[in-house]
């Protein structure tokens, strides 16, 4: 583990001039901007991006001193091989899933928890820590939009996850997070199970949405971080009903035909690559699919 008791060092392998990274410190607000994009299910995300030169530094902090750090193995997001599909697959045919999520993640990840978990004095002096901590904050929280935000999202959960996932195994529930999204599944009872993540979560300064807890039984979709985990994993099927019904008009009239009828001025190749990505998507979940393989071989065979 290397120790960072001085700045020149730091700058060195950060491969930033100790003045640059203190010019762009001292005016953190002045390398941001705010962008909105449509979430899925309606509403709209504010993200707060860095500009170019921001994000170079960022991207190196990454890459030199966060990457290296252990998270929970009960994290699923945000690592290498990491995906919804690793995050489902553990709940794959269990009877009971409970899902918790997270109130405000990232805006509840402030400036002296960064310092103190993620940069800590051991490792760090102080000049260092507060020079990196404020290189990932901005207006005292963890900035969404920000390539250092996932990694230490992971870095500061990772007590709480293994925490979490200890006392679950020991009751024969299985645990995964997924950013803000809790998953557990087994046979038990999710009242005192929630309560007690509750009181975990409030003592690290988090809080649950009441409004995004879902219990689903036997018998219900089990739709973990859009996978449907029931038998076996697959794409949920109203993802799969657009592919068909995609497919079906493509087939019919021919994929530039299609695009013309319903007034959607696309370039034909760009369209058929979207469509393949998704149908590879749902393919990643259910290679066995034959319906998806046999318009997967379609759309290869008439480009």
């Amino acid at each position: 583990m290397i120790i960072y008791r001085e700045l020149s060092s730091l700058s060195d392998d950060l491969g930033f001039s100790a003045k640059t990274l203190y010019s762009v410190s001292n005016s953190i607000s002045s390398h941001y901007r705010c962008v909105s994009i449509a979430k899925p299910g309606g509403g709209y995300r504010e993200l707060s991006v860095p500009d170019c030169l921001l994000k170079s530094i960022q991207r190196r902090i990454n890459e030199k001193l966060l990457w290296m750090e252990e998270i929970s193995p009960y994290a699923t997001a945000y690592r290498v091989l990491g995906s919804t599909k690793k995050n489902a697959f553990p709940h794959k045919g269990n009877p009971i899933v409970l899902k918790l999520d997270i109130r405000h993640f990232f805006d509840s990840i402030i400036y002296p928890v960064v310092k103190e978990k993620v940069f800590p004095n051991y490792r760090y002096s102080e000049q260092n820590r507060v020079l990196l901590s404020l290189l990932c904050v901005y207006k005292d929280a963890l900035p969404q939009g920000a390539p250092t935000s996932p990694a230490i999202s992971n870095i500061i959960m990772r007590d709480f996850d293994n925490k979490i996932g200890s006392w679950c195994s020991e009751r024969g529930v299985v645990y995964t997070r997924y950013c803000d999204d809790m998953t557990f599944s087994g046979n038990f009872d999710p009242k005192p199970l929630r309560a007690h993540v509750k009181s975990e979560l409030r003592s690290m300064g988090f809080f649950l949405n009441d409004r995004k807890s879902v219990i689903l039984n036997r018998g219900q979709c089990h739709i973990i971080t859009g996978v449907l985990a029931n038998e076996r994993l697959r794409a949920p099927s109203d993802y799969r009903r657009r592919i068909r019904q995609e497919m079906y008009f493509c087939r019919k009239y021919g994929i530039g035909s299609h695009l013309r009828r319903i007034g959607i001025e696309d370039d034909v190749a760009h369209y058929r690559l979207v469509l393949l990505g998704r149908i590879n998507y749902a393919l990643s979940l259910d290679p066995a699919d034959s319906e998806l393989v046999s318009y997967k071989k379609w759309l290869c065979e008439n480009d």
